[in-house]
């Protein structure tokens, strides 16, 4: 067994690099499925409505910031 040790492993090794498109279908994807949890909250779980709500406008900025053109940077 030739393995090397994590320790002596190149850190590109085993990346999992998206482009930016593959992050923004990811994002949408996380969007939906946050939006569809939203649906069916009752009244009485306030808390996790708001923490979702939270987490679905962070989903939603990092989304559109995927999607700006940045060669105008």
């Amino acid at each position: 067994m030739s393995r090397r040790p994590e320790s002596e492993r190149s850190d590109w090794t085993d990346l999992d690099l998206l482009t930016r498109e593959e992050a923004h279908g990811r994002l949408l994807a996380e969007i939906a499925e946050t939006d569809a949890r939203l649906a069916v909250l009752g009244g009485s779980e306030r808390a996790e409505r708001e923490l979702l709500q939270s987490r679905l406008r962070a989903l939603h900025e990092a989304a559109a910031e995927l999607t700006t053109d940045r060669t105008k940077d």
